[in-house]
């Protein structure tokens, strides 16, 4: 407990952009948010008024810092499962606990136990040798989807093998490297939607509208919200989906649960138990953000109405330019909010390097396909400094 203030501290492990803006909301709820970051100059370290330096695998750093906090909670997935566990034996408050978490941390793990639920997914297989992949193939037929159980975002650690030779070529690299592995069946899918709710220990839930997510390079550069032409039944059994595999789990948190759409319906394809990237449109475009939600649940406060407050919204990711851009980030801002001055834009106080997330600028009214434009020219300035005439959605 806070003595200056008499509310609870939060302790999140990471600091990065989503602790940044976790840190945001909690200034709003007159809560002293402490971070764990391993660099003075991360995202989070640069603005929160708490900051400890240490790095999520040294448990006596965890130890240590969740001595002085009453809720443990993370903006990545990272942490040691087994520190997760010592710390909950040892007292701490650990929100999602390390049984949650462990299903965000080993996508074979998460397979497992989301077919047992009975919770559409990609046929999947683990990978122990060469042959397993080989055998899941002659089952499923080529190209299949390799994936490194652990570790893997952002497009990485996900390869497409589309026959013998590329299996030949890198699975044996990667299982000498001890990189764990499974295969799933490559999806014919029409695009990728997510369903984020959040849930309390107390049990109660809440769910946003269902998004579409726009990936090029398995990087996620686009988010519509609600998800165009998903019909009402199959958005709200998207929810309910989603809400279900968080109690089954006990999350306490956010969730979101990335979704393949197909004819068939949907697939879920991966988990992440904190605030996502597809959730950043809920900043300015819902009654609650999911950086505020996470907070109420980690602390077991009523959660907040998820109510979209316009008909649509798209967040923007800005991403790195492939060389420096010819102005300051300062003269960006300038020119962005002289043509666009209803664009809500959120820097994450990162060095430009290629394709790196550098903030995202989020935009809502009455229409997706001008918002999307709005948003694309927008993140396009903030990254490359260079206005194009049109930036076609199609």
């Amino acid at each position: 407990m806070d003595t200056r203030t008499g509310l609870p501290v939060v302790g999140m492990v990471g600091g990065g952009q989503l602790a940044r803006m976790t840190h945001q909301a909690a200034i709003a709820l007159g809560q002293s948010l402490r971070v764990l970051a391993a660099g003075e100059n991360d995202s989070a370290g640069l603005v929160a008024g708490e900051v400890v330096q240490g790095h999520h695998t040294d448990l006596a750093a965890l130890r240590s810092f969740a001595a002085g906090v009453d809720v443990l909670t993370f903006d990545h997935e990272h942490v040691p499962n087994e520190h997760l566990r010592t710390l909950a034996a040892e007292g701490v408050v650990v929100r999602p606990g390390a049984g949650a978490l462990r299903h965000a941390q080993d996508k074979l793990v998460m397979r497992e136990r989301l077919a047992k639920l009975g919770v559409p997914g990609p046929a999947f297989a683990a990978v122990a040798e060469v042959d397993d992949v080989r055998k899941f193939a002659a089952e499923h037929g080529w190209p299949v989807v390799l994936k490194a159980a652990r570790g893997g975002y952002d497009g990485r650690g996900v390869w497409m093998l589309d026959g013998e030779a590329a299996t030949r070529e890198l699975v044996p690299e990667l299982l000498a490297a001890d990189t764990p592995l499974l295969v799933e069946a490559r999806v014919a899918m029409r695009r990728e939607l997510s369903a984020l709710v959040a849930r309390s220990p107390f049990g109660q839930g809440a769910a946003w509208p269902v998004v579409e997510t726009v990936q090029v390079n398995g990087i996620n550069t686009e988010v519509l919200a609600p998800a165009p032409w998903l019909a009402d039944d199959a958005g709200h059994a998207a929810q309910d989906l989603a809400l279900r595999i968080a109690a089954e789990l006990d999350v306490v948190g956010v969730l979101a649960v990335e979704l393949f759409d197909t004819e068939a319906g949907p697939l879920v394809n991966e988990l992440a138990m904190r605030p996502h990237n597809s959730g950043h449109w809920t900043m300015d475009g819902a009654r609650t953000s999911q950086f505020e939600q996470h907070l109420r649940a980690v602390l077991d406060y009523p959660l907040g109405s998820t109510e979209p407050i316009a008909p649509a919204c798209v967040m923007a990711n800005v991403l790195g330019a492939p060389s420096p851009p010819r102005m300051g980030p300062d003269e960006r801002l300038h020119h962005l909010f002289a043509r666009f001055p209803d664009a809500r834009v959120h820097l994450y106080g990162k060095q430009e390097r290629p394709g790196r997330k550098l903030g995202h600028v989020n935009v809502f009214g009455e229409r997706m396909e001008p918002l999307r434009e709005r948003a694309r020219l927008a993140a396009h300035w903030l990254s490359h400094a260079e206005w194009l005439d049109r930036y076609s959605v199609h």
